[in-house]
């Protein structure tokens, strides 16, 4: 029992150990392709300068945003120096490096051939044999290459070189961050009408693109939503010279969200594993039914004789929702009799604060037609003219509906005479409200004039 048991503490031990040499991984991400990445990991290092490699970082990383800080002894550990190393093994890099040496090549027909590769282009080899004669080897036929050795500065992974200098030996636990490119996010929302289009049972998603050059195992996950600025800068890798800094259950909902800055920042409340070249799908909040009004308009100038359809509602707790929506794409399915649901429009939406109206056009109206002619057009003056215009809008449903009619106008502008009702007016815009009659038509005449 006693050797079972210290068996066991041992295997127990080393377990322990791994996972806690395992890095401890922070990623937050942005809408802009770029993401800030945190490690936490337990280095050894020797006493004095030595070189340490840190590998394992993302492709696209910026090193110029690097920072680097020793968490058990800040003041023993000074980065002097940090390259960027991604000269990564590859055929094309492999044949640069050994111009003028000796290398071996066979092709699928199994012929062998040995020499100095003298050259290689579109991925031809062109070696010279022990006797000085000259051999090409189209790309078409050739199967492997062999070359000698690994050469030196070619590396399997993009890494970091630091210079470090340790007042002593041992393990420290070091603290590092970066931003990287490859790397975005972006919303979804997916929407369930129901059979009058009054509600809509609504589910938000949140998908990760990754192709940044590296995985991020068991990581902590957050999501800034806001338009983040960016100084414009040479589009270039360097190395730099660094001091180091210091870094400034099922029912609950899969994402923690709260102001930041000026932004809203979404925390995944579990860790979760994002892989390089993966898009990762996750719930940003749990399905919720939301109530909708579904809106018709005819804009005579914008989309001849069509009339759109539109779901819009307010994004508060009232409507069934009141939290902060993050831009992205709004798809809408109705369910048929069948019990099938159908698609049937997609919308995109911008950051949208609670208590703000969303709205989401779905498309045009099969059974609505609007035509707007101008019945007359006259100058009245060097600097103004009066246009009569009359709106026509048929229904071919067996219901009455409502068109909300859109005109646009510039310059000074007025009314003059009898005008439809009017239920929104700005400087270069108003809108009507028009009753249609099922199977029928409604019509609408106003006269403008215009000063310039």
């Amino acid at each position: 029992m006693k050797l079972k048991y210290s068996l066991f503490l041992i295997i127990f031990l080393i377990v322990g150990i791994l996972r806690a040499d395992e890095p401890k991984v922070a990623v937050t991400i942005y809408n802009n392709n770029l993401a800030l990445v945190r490690e936490i990991r337990t280095i050894q290092l020797k006493k004095g300068l030595q070189e340490f490699r840190f590998v394992n970082v993302a492709a696209k990383i910026d090193p110029t945003s690097v920072r680097f800080k020793s968490l058990s002894d800040p003041a023993d550990v000074d980065l002097l120096e940090q390259n960027f190393e991604y000269d990564l093994v590859g055929t094309e890099r492999l044949l640069q490096k050994y111009i003028d040496q000796q290398i071996v090549a066979s092709t699928k027909e199994g012929h062998v051939f040995k020499g100095k590769l003298l050259n290689t282009t579109s991925g031809d080899v062109i070696l010279q044999s022990e006797d000085g004669s000259v051999v090409v080897v189209k790309a078409a036929v050739l199967e492997n290459i062999q070359f000698p050795a690994l050469p030196e500065g070619l590396l399997t992974r993009p890494t970091l070189v630091w210079l470090l200098n340790s007042k002593k030996g041992g393990r420290q636990e070091s603290e590092i961050s970066y931003l990287t490119r490859g790397i975005k996010w972006h919303a979804e929302y997916i929407a369930l009408t129901n059979k009058t289009d009054t509600k809509i049972e609504l589910s938000g998603w949140v998908s990760i693109e990754n192709k940044s050059g590296a995985t991020y195992k068991n990581a902590k996950v957050k999501l800034v939503a806001g338009d983040v600025h960016e100084a414009k800068k040479e589009r270039r890798l360097y190395n730099t010279l660094r001091k180091a800094e210091t870094l400034s259950a099922m029912a609950a909902p899969p994402f923690q969200e709260k102001a930041f800055f000026e932004y809203h920042l979404y925390t995944l409340q579990r860790p979760s594993t994002i892989r390089d070249r993966q898009t990762k799908q996750l719930s940003l909040f749990e399905p919720t039914q939301v109530k909708v009004e579904k809106i018709y308009t005819f804009d005579g100038l914008a989309n001849d004789k069509k009339v759109s359809v539109d779901l819009e509602f307010k994004n508060d707790k009232a409507a069934g929702l009141g939290i902060p929506l993050p831009k992205g794409k709004f798809r809408v399915y109705k369910q048929d009799e069948d019990q099938s649901q159908e698609f049937i429009g997609e919308d995109n939406i911008d950051h949208t604060p609670k208590d703000e109206k969303v709205k989401i056009t779905l498309g045009n109206a099969f059974d609505l037609v609007g035509e707007r002619t101008i019945l007359s057009d006259k100058k009245m003056g060097k600097r103004s003219r009066k246009q009569k215009i009359q709106v026509i809008l048929r229904n071919h449903k067996n219901k009455q509906v409502v068109i909300h009619v859109l005109e646009h106008f510039w310059g000074d502008w007025e009314f003059v005479g009898p005008t439809p009702p009017i239920i929104k007016k700005d400087a270069e815009k108003v809108e009507f409200k028009a009753p249609v009659p099922a199977n029928g038509e409604k019509k609408l005449e106003f006269t403008v004039l215009t000063r310039w």
